[in-house]
């Protein structure tokens, strides 16, 4: 399973603006995250990316983008460390940012290592950025999860392989929710209901139209 831009600024926090800068290298150092499945058009992110940009987006609420920058440059070019950004566990404090290992941590931006205590926290829970309500990762509604396991990380309806947009665009094509299940025999009123919150939400991170027609001329 890969994931849109659309979908994955949804599930990360991140805005398409966010996600097109992170892409791009700056004149001194790397790019943030290019996507794992397909770096040029269409654009398609893997799974492991959204946990990587998930920990970007809540790393942006206390570090500059630069200070970001810097710390991923030490951590691949100082450290050597080469695995998926996923598998790293980042925590920024205000003042710098950390790689968390057993029993230390160290500093990327002043490049030191530290025995520090820090209140981990688990970039698949949910979170807020500017305002914004960025939901769990794994379930993103009530009825709604995501797993590798399952359509390859598509969104789906709770116990179900039924993916959730399926389900969103019966609603939108004026089925009622309580009768849904005439089509899915698994989803529920509630669900079909979640499925169709959570689409709203995937799309309200669409460019407005006027930017959309900006890009494409």
């Amino acid at each position: 399973m890969s994931y849109n831009p659309k979908l994955a600024a949804a599930l990360s926090g991140a805005t398409l603006r966010q996600l097109a800068h992170w892409r791009k290298a700056s004149a001194r150092r790397g790019a943030v995250l290019v996507p794992e499945v397909s770096p040029v058009r269409p654009l398609l992110y893997s799974f492991r990316d959204l946990v990587a940009l998930r920990t970007c987006v809540k790393l942006r609420n206390d570090a500059s983008l630069q200070k970001i920058r810097r710390a991923l440059d030490t951590l691949r070019d100082d450290l050597q460390e080469r695995e998926h950004l996923s598998a790293y566990q980042l925590v920024a404090d205000g003042s710098t940012i950390y790689l968390i290992e057993p029993g230390q941590a160290t500093d990327l931006v002043r490049r030191k290592a530290n025995v520090v205590i820090h209140e981990m926290v688990d970039v698949l829970r949910p979170f807020y950025r500017d305002g914004r309500h960025i939901p769990d990762l794994l379930r993103p509604r009530e009825h709604v999860t995501v797993d590798p396991a399952i359509r390859g990380g598509m969104p789906v309806i709770k116990g179900t392989r039924v993916p959730y947009d399926e389900v969103a665009a019966l609603l939108r094509d004026g089925v009622p929710a309580d009768r849904v299940a005439e089509y899915y025999p698994s989803v529920s009123t509630s669900a079909a209901l979640d499925a169709a919150d959570f689409a709203d939400y995937v799309d309200s991170y669409e460019p407005p139209r006027e930017q959309r027609e900006a890009a494409a001329g």
